[in-house]
């Protein structure tokens, strides 16, 4: 029972997080502070992925570095291109 309400706010939290970057969209927001926000959602959303979807919650050390940082190195890669542009 907890793994089905652990997955359904991981769920919600998604969602929430989905809304608050296409909010920022409509609302045209730009700048340094939106792009920065945007990128510490979207390597939220890929940490929950990772953590709880793909299951490697529980898997060595190994696994979730290798996972974690391709993740933080191609959002903050893009957050860097952006900024030098």
């Amino acid at each position: 029972m907890n793994k089905l309400i652990n997955i359904h706010t991981v769920w919600a939290l998604l969602m929430l997080l989905t809304l608050a970057t296409w909010t920022s969209g409509v609302l045209t927001l730009d700048g340094t502070l939106i792009a920065s926000l945007i990128t510490l959602s979207i390597i939220i959303k890929g940490w929950l992925i990772i953590r709880d979807f793909m299951g490697l919650k529980g898997v060595s050390l190994l696994w979730r570095a290798i996972m974690y940082g391709w993740l933080w190195i191609v959002c903050l890669g893009i957050l860097l291109m952006y900024l030098v542009s």
